[in-house]
């Protein structure tokens, strides 16, 4: 009977009531919205400023400077917002494909989006489901639907004629398909009940834009900090320039050096190189991550990388190959490890021989694909040995035989072979086994399932005469059994372990079942792994006590996707910071509300990749330990950069506010002097600190904690301790020039005590661990370039006379400038000295 579908026009009324089957698209923001919001923030509002200030001034070259910055940042944070965008755009493209669909008697190909619901759509082997339906009319119909359980093993559908709602995906003998997964076997049809967002496809969907992931914790304290050096630097602006007018005639010319002074001092104050730092730092960070095969997609995971303290993952496709393989072979007598490369021996080959007879020549199902892989060569030599040969008739997997069975006919006509594999119940029962020897096999059964292992019985018979209609009147003999299972990834267990020394938890989180998910646990080296929770058991606890439960419990079994996301924030309830690994649909929620999401980039779907902040190109579990170790290396030199940054600004703000509060000074540092520091230098001394290797005990410390800041008062007083040394070198520079020497003069002295002063500051702080002469014998060849290429600028600053008049500098004799860059060395005596007494303080502990 042909099925008759809906009619056209009903299938149209129902299309524009319930919407297109399709997720619905996010409302983006424009480009002049992002870029709005951007400039709102105080920091580019005061580089704004700064810049409209200089243009009005006249110094073009200076407001070019820093206006960059401002257009840098806002790029940036555009190209971010734009790729946030594409995760649900991967959900719909893999929610719409192609339906074959019966309308009004008519079968046609429509686009799935144009479904609705009573459309009668044909299921075939090979293709993706179209939308969340109930199967009607099925011949051997089987599914992956890995996507949403994370099983690798498909299940069987059965038909319902009856059935009004849909079940839970997962389960063999359902009649419910989903939406997004894969047909292996069969066909059928099948009465679509929900589209769109009603889909189960569509509820991760809509779980996706419930998550709003939040801000890194290195990305808040570093705004706090901008803000309140934003704050401070406008106060003390406006107080120069009212002071410096007043205390100098409060004539125009006062007020014009007044508001010079003022912007200096504020420009010497703002850290506008902290975004600049973080910019870098992550951009250059990614890349060398990058080459350790892990893809970032968003920024701020390098830097929570460093505190991750728990590692949630996925068994399928990530602890695990994602791909049955034929472990072990039981045999009446003997049971034999097929993990090995040595040659079979001729009974378990026949074994696996008789086991592709009963398989598809060219099966979509992964079992059977692994039961060709064990039979290696000789696999495909007997299927060409047996292209004469004919199938005379198969007996398809039915509810009443969970079996598949082919009889296959000799060319001769005189030869005919049965050959049937399936559930063991079933060719057990069928074999008439007397019972010691069937208790024997049930026995072993039981072992290999309790290994995690699938287990098949394989059965072989010979035909007499006419074939019987059913197979249950076939004659059978036992042969042996098959243990298959998805092998856990070589590399695993080496990884866990060195995740474990660097005090990172890892936590497996799977659909599969408790018995599997414990070898599993146990074969990864997982602490604990005997202890499991399920997903009923989940369901029936409260989030305190599951919060309780969690600090203990490493495996979780049978685990919906929406349990998966609970797991992760309850891990974050209880203070952790979590990593989640996965690579199915069913993991997009976890991936996006979790700190660090790492999708797999080989097996991993589009909404997966989309979803998470890294991405392992090459789905190795063991380069997540090469990106934490990275990431905390590049934490760790953000502190250093920082300490920099703070500590430079000591004496550039001093010597910008001194010549105010002195009436009898010059002004020493003009907006052309910061601007050459903090433009040429500072941007090239964080490239010394970014690639400043890693200290050698960086993967034997524990994560550091959540609430750790990056800029503690303790930090922030050494950093002044170290700034007050480079401004006094400076200073006594200045009044050493001034006896002698013009106004003119004693500025480039000091201004070029000030530069050495940075590099030594910049040197000294490569390592609190290392002594002035062990930095120096660590490599670091970003160092040499950015100490050569500043002497070269300063050497052209110093004696070109085009330069000279830009920087009100007179010309100054080789002498007195060799004394001043030695000044500027002294403050390395200081920094010393506050390392001694740091690993003092830190011995004695």
């Amino acid at each position: 009977m042909i099925p008759s579908g809906l009619d056209d026009a009903e299938a149209a009324l129902r299309l524009r009531t319930d919407g297109p089957n399709a997720l619905p698209p996010k409302a983006s923001h424009g480009l002049f919205a992002i870029a709005w919001e951007v400039v709102r923030e105080p920091m580019l509002l005061l580089l704004v400023a700064g810049g409209l200030l200089y243009l009005a001034m006249g110094g073009l070259g200076d407001a070019i400077l820093l206006l960059v910055f401002v257009f840098v940042v806002m790029g940036i944070t555009i190209v971010q917002e734009r790729r946030t965008e594409r995760t649900l755009e991967a959900l719909r493209k893999m929610s719409s494909p192609l339906a074959t669909v019966w309308r009004a008697g008519v079968r046609k190909r429509i686009p799935a989006a144009e479904l609705v619901r009573g459309d009668l759509v044909v299921l075939s082997e090979g293709e993706r489901v179209p939308a969340d339906s109930v199967l009607r009319e099925g011949l051997n119909l089987s599914v992956d639907e890995s996507l949403l359980t994370g099983e690798s093993v498909p299940v069987a559908k059965t038909a319902s004629t009856s059935a009004t709602e849909l079940e839970r995906p997962g389960g063999d003998g359902l009649a419910s398909v989903f939406s997004g997964t894969l047909v292996v076997a069969g066909q059928g049809v099948a009465e679509v009940l929900a589209t769109g967002p009603r889909s189960e496809i569509g509820k991760i969907g809509a779980a996706l834009v419930e998550v709003v992931p939040e801000r890194s914790g290195l990305q808040k304290e570093t705004s706090h900090m901008v803000r309140m050096f934003a704050l401070l630097a406008a106060g003390l602006c406006s107080l120069v320039v009212v002071a410096y007018a007043l205390t100098r005639g409060s004539d125009l010319e006062s007020w014009k050096r007044g508001l010079l002074a003022g912007i200096a001092l504020a420009m010497a104050i703002l850290p506008e190189e902290l975004p600049v730092i973080l910019t870098i730092f992550l951009a250059l960070g990614a890349w060398r991550i990058s080459r350790n095969r892990v893809l970032t997609r968003r920024m701020p995971a390098i830097e929570n990388l460093g505190a991750a303290t728990v590692l949630c993952t996925d068994k399928t496709g990530t602890l695990t190959l994602n791909r049955m393989t034929v472990t072990k072979i039981v045999l009446d007598d003997k049971a034999v490890d097929l993990s090995s490369d040595a040659d079979q021996p001729s009974d378990v080959q026949a074994l696996l021989d008789l086991a592709v007879l009963a398989s598809r020549p060219d099966p979509f199902d992964p079992m059977e694909q692994a039961i060709h892989e064990a039979g290696n060569a000789k696999a495909k030599e007997l299927i060409d040995s047996h292209r004469d040969w004919s199938l005379e008739k198969e007996y398809s997997l039915s509810s009443g035989w969970l079996a598949f069975t082919q009889v296959w006919r000799g060319k001769e006509g005189d030869r005919t072979v049965i050959a049937s594999k399936g559930a063991p119940e079933a060719i057990l029962d069928h074999c008439g086994l007397d019972s010691p020897r069937r208790e024997a096999l049930d026995r072993k059964v039981q072992a290999l399932a309790q290994d995690g292992l699938r287990v098949l019985a394989v059965a072989r018979g010979v035909a007499v005469g006419t074939l019987p209609s059913q197979p249950s009147e076939l004659h059978l003999e036992f042969v042996g059994l098959i243990g298959l299972s998805d092998p856990l990834r070589p590399d695993v267990p080496g990884a866990v372990a060195e995740c474990q020394t660097a005090g990172i938890r890892v936590v497996m989180i799977t659909g599969d079942y408790p018995e599997t998910a414990k070898s599993i646990a146990r074969q990864a080296g997982l602490s604990n792994p005997e202890e499991v929770l399920t997903g009923l058991e989940l369901a029936s606890m409260t989030d305190v006590e599951l919060a309780r439960r969690i600090q203990t419990v490493q495996v979780f079994a049978r685990v919906a996707p929406e349990q998966k996301l609970r797991v992760v924030r309850a891990l974050q309830a209880n203070g952790e910071v979590v990593a989640m690994t996965g690579d199915g649909v069913n993991d997009a929620p976890a991936l996006k509300a979790a700190d660090i999401g790492i999708a797999m980039g080989k097996r991993g779907t589009d909404v997966a990749r989309e979803a998470a902040s890294l991405v392992l190109l090459d789905d190795d579990f063991a380069s997540i330990v090469a990106a934490v170790r990275m990431g905390r290396r590049i934490y760790d030199n953000i502190r250093k950069a920082t300490s920099f940054v703070f500590a430079v600004h000591v004496p550039i703000a001093g010597l910008s506010i001194l010549p105010v509060l002195l009436p009898g000074w010059p002004l020493l540092l003009l907006p052309v002097h910061i601007a050459f520091l903090e433009l040429v230098i500072d941007p090239s001394c964080t490239l010394i600190f970014e690639s400043e290797p890693e200290e050698k005990d960086i993967m034997n410390r524990p994560p550091r904690a959540r609430t750790e800041r990056l800029y503690s008062w303790r930090s922030l007083s050494i950093n002044l301790i170290q700034g007050l040394g480079a401004l006094g070198a400076c200073v006594l520079v200045f009044l050493w020039a001034r006896l002698g020497h013009g106004d003119n003069a004693a500025r480039a002295l000091t201004f070029a005590a000030l530069v050495m002063s940075l590099l030594a500051v910049i040197v000294t702080n490569r390592s609190w661990s290392r002594s002035i002469w062990g930095i120096l014998c660590t490599p670091n060849p970003a160092q040499w370039w950015v100490v050569s290429s500043t002497a070269l600028f300063l050497t052209l600053a110093l004696t070109l006379a085009p330069a000279r008049q830009l920087f009100r500098f007179d010309p100054l004799h080789l002498p007195d400038v060799l004394l001043s860059l030695g000044t500027g060395l002294l403050c390395v005596g200081w920094i010393e000295a506050i390392k001694v007494l740091n690993q003092r303080r830190k011995t004695s502990q």
